[in-house]
């Protein structure tokens, strides 16, 4: 492995591994770094391992992610799996963690295609054992091909919870119930951007296939559902929650919470990119021109880390990166770079049309990002509950950065990653102000543990 690369990709992914390819087609020399052990990143997890009998219920769009690989695999980019970041800076070196040994590596330029996270949902109860999110289940049947023990239910918002309703059917699981944070004036407010989702009917398609799917299997279905919580003594016992002008309570062994995904910032921050707030979905993302360029010089994003919208659009903002950094480093010339890029510009603009309509059908609920009770955990890390966190507030904390001075919110081995959006929601409902307003906790490095010893033996890049 080199010192100093044309381009460094962080995450291998469909963006990072959509880069690389193209990257070393225009012949830039190219290291791709991952944490994971396979390339596929979250949506393509363990796609070289999957099992055959496993294709009905992953379907083919996660198959998709099998030719993607192999083009990955025969383009001839160094690779990293199992690769550990703590530290990136602008003077666009990469400090990681490999094999127990910490080095450096130099690039000419940097792509984070580090991709997306799911949202904390932190109602009460949600740390018994018995409750996941969904995605991390998802996750564990991808890689491991492990199920819940039934009976499961699924609560929260978002696309991602009728997929996992659909492939535990498959899988003979009993759902015990759908309960959904969402309701139908989501619907309602949605329809402006219904003719734009019309641009790419499969996708409708395939969403009303697996909500018929949930009605075949008979699975119970709450919608507008408030007041969240999990009742159990040792592990979960039964999710409990309003909806129909009453009480409810579903028993249940397996609870899977969601409340969508989120896009990864940790690096982007640690450089200081700008930022800006994006309301449908309540997240933060980077600022990006066209090519997904950062305001920070020699710094690209691709993919979910640059804003949620999905594999096939990941894929497409990662060859264009690649484009754009080939141009960028004289390896394409201006008619090149308009000609490569022409077709994925098409192709992405339509693969994102349907994105306003899914963000506005699912936002996220209020619950998940304003935890009601006082007792209710927050900062798992640092065992903090939301009532420590408005105790802060009210005795002068007014940005996250001072409440984790007070609390140590943040200050875990998570660096935030949990708890960060949940300590500033709770903050701009204490002080009444909107959460752009309130801002987000500072990254520093590390950013992921390291110790003085693997410090003391650094290779420092040249």
């Amino acid at each position: 492995m080199k010192s100093l690369y044309d381009l460094v990709i962080i995450g291998a992914g469909p963006a990072g591994l959509a880069a690389a390819v193209a990257a070393r087609d225009f012949g830039l020399s190219t290291l791709v770094l991952d944490e994971q052990q396979i390339p596929g990143g979250q949506i393509y997890r363990s796609i070289e391992k999957a099992l055959t009998e496993n294709t009905p219920v992953l379907g083919k769009d996660y198959f998709h992610g099998q030719k993607l690989v192999e083009r990955f695999r025969q383009a001839g980019a160094d690779y990293l799996p199992e690769a550990t970041i703590w530290d990136l800076g602008r003077d666009l070196i990469v400090s990681c963690l490999v094999d127990n040994q910490a080095r450096q590596i130099r690039a000419r330029h940097i792509l984070i295609a580090v991709g997306a996270m799911e949202r904390p949902v932190p109602i009460p109860g949600w740390t018994l054992p018995g409750v996941m999110g969904a995605a991390a289940a998802d996750i564990l049947f991808k890689s491991c091909d492990m199920i819940p023990e039934g009976p499961v239910v699924l609560a929260g918002s978002g696309p991602l919870q009728l997929l996992v309703a659909c492939r535990l059917i498959d899988n003979g699981v009993k759902v015990a119930g759908m309960v959904e944070t969402n309701g139908f004036g989501d619907n309602l407010k949605a329809l402006p951007h219904f003719p734009g989702a019309l641009r790419v009917p499969h996708y409708l398609i395939k969403g009303l296939s697996m909500l018929w799917k949930v009605r075949q299997a008979g699975i119970p279905a709450f919608r507008n559902a408030t007041n969240l919580r999990v009742e159990g003594d040792e592990s979960a016992e039964a999710l409990c929650f309003d909806a129909r002008g009453k009480a409810q309570k579903i028993p249940a062994k397996t609870i899977l919470l969601h409340e969508g995904v989120v896009p990864n910032l940790q690096l982007t921050r640690l450089l200081g990119c700008e930022h800006q707030w994006y309301e449908p979905q309540r997240y933060w993302k980077p600022v990006l021109d066209s090519w997904g360029q950062t305001s920070v010089n020699g710094i690209s994003v691709a993919g979910d880390a640059g804003g949620v919208f999905g594999a096939k659009t990941a894929e497409a903002a990662g060859h264009l990166a690649a484009i754009d950094i080939s141009s960028r480093l004289q390896a394409l010339s201006a008619q090149e770079k308009a000609s490569a890029a022409a077709p994925l510009l098409k192709e992405r603009a339509r693969e994102m049309s349907i994105r306003p309509f899914l963000d506005t059908v699912f936002p996220p609920g209020r619950q998940a990002l304003v935890p009601p009770g006082n007792e209710t955990l927050v900062c798992r890390c640092e065992e903090l509950t939301a009532g420590q966190i408005r105790e802060a507030v009210a005795l002068g904390a007014l940005s996250p950065g001072q409440v984790k001075a007070q609390t140590r919110a943040g200050m875990g081995p998570c660096q935030g990653r949990m708890c960060g959006l949940t300590v500033a929601e709770i903050i701009a409902a204490s002080r009444q102000v909107p959460l752009a307003e309130v801002g987000h906790l500072r990254v520093r490095p590390p950013l992921k543990p390291i110790t003085l010893g693997q410090l003391a033996k650094l290779e420092i890049a040249e």
